[in-house]
């Protein structure tokens, strides 16, 4: 027997942060994830897999129009004709009240009620599949506890949209625990809502397949779905790759480096070797520059200089490949001429230095966030993790002063 087990797929969710150079394939990129979530589907039809678990958040959000719904049926359909059923629960980005347009689903697709767990058997395979979907956004019970005990005789599977006990960046949406899961007695635990996979358990098998598709810097690296086989009791679960663009935080120190055009040309060579790892796949690419390095001052005074060199190098190296979704200039200046600096710049450097151990100048800060924040436009009320800013937390201005330095002096320097 085998089947596989996805979640996460956010059929049309945008990519973050390409649109905003020149040259990037918005269009094939905008649907990565439609085109991932048909290399998941020709794997299922290869590999002759005898069904299909989705583990939620099939959908980003509500659909724009019906044509995320007939793409998605259309695809359901290819499996129907090569007789694999699917499985679903719906998450928290997909549950019964955020997806207001609704289209008949095909007959070999089986959505899970959110009203209470249900069982549905494969009396020709022996397999039981357990499952509940979200009846809103915030499921904040931990549903695992109302799903029955495993069928004596069966193989017993588990469909779940949970956080388990808590991962970073992700909402703690029907939380449960690992001993909760493993004593109905299931054979397997298909799990989704945290993009990234984890293999939680073996024997019994409990796993986060993770997500089809990176969409953003946050989600780095392969991506795809779990194949998992049963033979003569046996159970193991491969990761496949399904994903048609990586995304890769390229971190350079430059610390040794003491001329600007070395660190374009480590820029290059990162490009090269990031490239050779990415499986033939496109790459979009976030740079992170940092050290204390001589060429501190010379990289701010003139960052858009700098930062285009080194979009212009990855575009070099990558062959058309490659596009820069962000460039962060994080470098300090070098000791010695920290050091040696006097001034009003330098006072500058140490107010800066100091201010994140500075309480009362915290305080301060936070209140004039305070203000700030409501006449900041929606999307810059977001931090880079996704979250909302909060003006009133000490450790958010902490955050974002890190940045601060670095822009003031370029500022000051340019003139």
């Amino acid at each position: 027997m085998k089947f596989i087990h996805a979640a996460d797929i956010h059929l049309d969710s945008p990519m973050s942060g390409l649109a905003r150079y020149e040259g990037a394939p918005i269009e094939q990129m905008q649907r990565a994830t439609r085109r991932a979530f048909i290399n998941m589907i020709d794997l299922a039809c290869i590999e002759a897999v005898d069904f299909v678990l989705l583990a939620g958040d099939l959908y980003d959000v509500d659909w724009k129009d019906y044509n995320t719904g007939l793409f998605f049926n259309q695809q359901m359909s290819r499996l129907r004709e090569v007789n694999i059923p699917v499985f679903i629960v719906l998450g928290n980005h997909d549950a019964g009240n955020i997806i207001t347009r609704q289209l008949r689903l095909p007959d070999n697709v089986t959505e899970f009620s959110y009203d209470k767990p249900e069982t549905k058997r494969l009396e020709n395979l022996g397999v039981a599949i357990h499952g509940q979907s979200f009846a809103n956004k915030a499921i904040t019970d931990d549903l695992s506890t109302a799903y029955p005990n495993a069928l004596p005789g069966y193989f017993n599977i588990g469909l779940l949209h949970t956080a388990l006990n808590g991962r970073p960046s992700h909402a703690n949406y029907a939380p449960c625990t690992m001993p909760s899961l493993l004593s109905h007695g299931y054979d397997y635990w298909g799990l989704g809502h945290i993009h990234k996979r984890e293999i939680l358990h073996k024997k019994p098998w409990v796993v986060f397949s993770g997500n089809l598709q990176g969409r953003h810097a946050r989600e780095t690296g392969a991506k795809g779905c779990s194949l998992v086989k049963v033979e003569e009791g046996q159970v193991s679960v491969t990761f496949m790759p399904v994903d048609v663009l990586r995304w890769k935080i390229c971190q350079l120190d430059v610390t040794d480096i003491t001329q600007a055009d070395e660190v374009v040309d480590k820029a290059h060579g990162a490009v090269t070797e990031s490239l050779q790892n990415a499986e033939g796949r496109p790459l979009a690419l976030r740079f992170i520059i940092e050290g204390a390095s001589p060429v501190h001052k010379k990289l701010h005074s003139q960052s858009d200089r700098w930062t285009n060199e080194i979009r212009a190098a990855a575009t070099d190296a990558g062959l058309g490949n490659v596009w820069v979704e962000k460039i962060s200039l994080k470098t300090q200046a070098h000791r010695a001429n920290s050091l040696q600096e006097e001034g009003p710049l330098g006072e500058l450097d140490y107010f800066l230095r100091t201010l994140p151990e500075d309480g009362d100048g915290l305080q301060a800060l936070c209140a004039e966030f305070r203000s700030l924040i409501n006449k900041l436009p929606a999307e810059a009320r977001q931090s880079e993790r996704g979250g909302a800013i909060d003006p009133g937390n000490p450790d958010t201005i902490r955050l974002l002063l890190n940045g601060v330095e670095e822009l003031l002096m370029a500022r000051l320097l340019a003139h």
